[in-house]
């Protein structure tokens, strides 16, 4: 008898739940394959992805931004003194590598379905260019990462090692080359499904990206010819900076002519779904939804888990505009009081301190429509911008420059300055040696792209924490960096990774 009971469980066991497909069952079809790469782009919709977390605490270490929520675990991010046991910090792993998963599924089994050949290409184009950006982040937010490519097997390959940094950046360098190689230009040419569709990733977005991998590890001379075919082409160079600075940040012109790549968000009302889509188990009836706008938003109608420094506050004010007025990305970036100048948020009277200064980017205040954030839910419809063209000007100047050629990056920073009609630059600083240039640099890119998840990988890639005069600064610019030790520019290996992977190694801020 106790036999019979115990292969009747086993049989049991083996039952296959008809709700869920295994690999065994799926790979079959062209739709399977389309749909599993649509899977891949879905995992940066998640609250470890744009929704929320990664823009949050990446933003959070920036001396542009600090810490302002009840929520402990943002207030340490933003001052460098985390723990490794934080859920936002595990999101942010568990959210990648569930994107570096899917791609590695997409990247085994679509060589072998047969279908039409072109669509193949770019479905394992993009497969290859969402695997670089996942590792892409990681290794920008945790620094030594396991890298990994393959489907786990045996039991041993659910155990990855920590890969050397240059072994990362290499694997890096090769997704986006693969992807750049594979992607088309545009969509509106291809024929397939896909014809038409926007959003997905294309040629110019791997160059980019592949531009911005190198830009960071100072290969400048690889650097230069990426942005170069995107700024002088041939075929690449079809961007262009949108005339209205605010329109980047808008839930309408979205993947405009200055985008190389976005995260698509939606509000419900559009496309519908119930379930918030911070992650978990994928469900149908997920919402598209970025958390970003309700969590920057100022008291009263959002969070305000953050605030922006009156250092950078400040230096927008700096340099005025030729008809003498203040940088117009001022009032794009940050909401604020001042008589005469701007006194309104979300198309009525402000209503907080007159003194109190909030993040805007990305919140619906100043857009048409909107009286509050987004109806006061956190429904935001609003895609975030992972590179624009403006940041690829910017790079190309930066690379130039330390590549000896300082007198050529003039063109390019002047490109973003007179969207904002701020002065000639070779006539207000002529002739700066290429240590000038370089903060020059530093000073447009804090202002063209507060806010954006950026600033603090600027300021680990130049070693500023690691240099005096400039630790000083940033001290004086945000006093979140008080309280900063070396290596905790980082943020911790997860600790449940760590105790469960053996051969994971914690990094410098654990």
């Amino acid at each position: 008898m106790l036999i019979v009971i115990i292969s009747a469980c086993d049989d049991k066991l083996d039952v296959v739940n008809p709700n869920s497909q295994t690999a065994e069952n799926y790979w079959k079809n062209q739709d399977q394959a389309v749909a599993a790469v649509n899977a891949v782009y879905t995992g940066f919709i998640t609250d470890g992805g744009y929704m929320r977390m990664y823009p949050a605490l990446t933003d959070g270490r920036g001396d542009d931004f600090t810490g302002d929520s009840p929520w402990q675990d943002l207030v340490q991010v933003a001052n460098f003194t985390i723990f490794p046991t934080s859920d936002p910090v595990r999101w942010i792993w568990e959210a990648h590598y569930q994107i570096v998963y899917r791609a590695n599924q997409v990247l085994t089994y679509v060589p072998d379905i047969e279908m039409e050949e072109e669509l193949k290409q770019r479905l394992l184009g993009q497969a290859y260019f969402l695997r670089g950006l996942a590792f892409f982040n990681l290794a920008n937010t945790y620094k030594e990462i396991p890298i990994i490519t393959v489907i786990p097997e045996f039991q041993d390959d659910y155990y990855p090692e920590t890969d050397t940094e240059e072994v990362i950046w290499s694997q890096i360098f090769d997704d986006f080359e693969k992807a750049k190689s594979l992607l088309p230009i545009s969509y509106n040419s291809v024929v397939g499904p896909d014809q038409g569709q926007t959003g997905r990733a294309t040629k110019g977005a791997a160059t980019g990206m592949l531009g911005k991998a190198l830009l960071y590890r100072k290969e400048w001379k690889r650097a230069i010819e990426e942005f170069k075919l995107l700024v002088e082409g041939p075929e690449l160079n079809v961007y262009s900076l949108v005339p209205d600075y605010r329109d980047n940040f808008k839930p309408f012109n979205e993947n405009n002519s200055e985008s190389l790549f976005e995260i698509q968000f939606a509000d419900p009302n559009t496309v519908g779904g119930s379930i918030y889509n911070y992650g978990g188990e994928p469900q149908a009836n997920w919402r598209q939804v970025s958390s970003v706008g309700h969590t920057y938003a100022m008291e009263g109608v959002g969070y305000s888990d953050f605030l922006p420094t009156h250092w950078i506050f400040e230096e927008f004010k700096e340099e005025k505009t030729v008809d003498g007025d203040y940088d117009p990305r001022l009032f794009s970036t940050i909401s604020f009081y001042e008589e005469g100048v701007s006194e309104i948020a979300y198309g009525g009277r402000w209503i907080n301190p007159e003194t109190s200064i909030y993040p805007k980017k990305y919140t619906h205040d100043g857009i048409e429509g909107y009286t509050n954030e987004n109806n006061g839910t956190e429904n935001s419809g609003i895609n975030y911008r992972i590179l624009r063209y403006a940041d690829v000007l910017l790079m190309y100047a930066e690379a130039l420059n330390e590549d000896g050629r300082t007198d050529e990056a003039y063109q390019y920073i002047q490109e973003v300055r007179d969207r904002v009609e701020l002065p000639d630059l070779t006539t207000v600083r002529p002739d700066m040696t290429a240590e000038e240039m370089r903060d020059q640099i530093a000073h447009e890119r804090a202002l063209e792209l507060a806010i954006e998840s950026i600033r603090i990988h600027d300021i680990i890639r130049w070693g500023w924490l690691y240099d005096s005069e400039k630790l000083a600064e940033l001290k004086a610019h945000d006093s979140d960096f008080d309280s900063w030790t070396p290596g905790n520019e980082y943020l911790p290996i997860p600790q449940i990774e760590l105790d469960v992977n053996k051969n994971l190694k914690p990094n410098s801020a654990n």
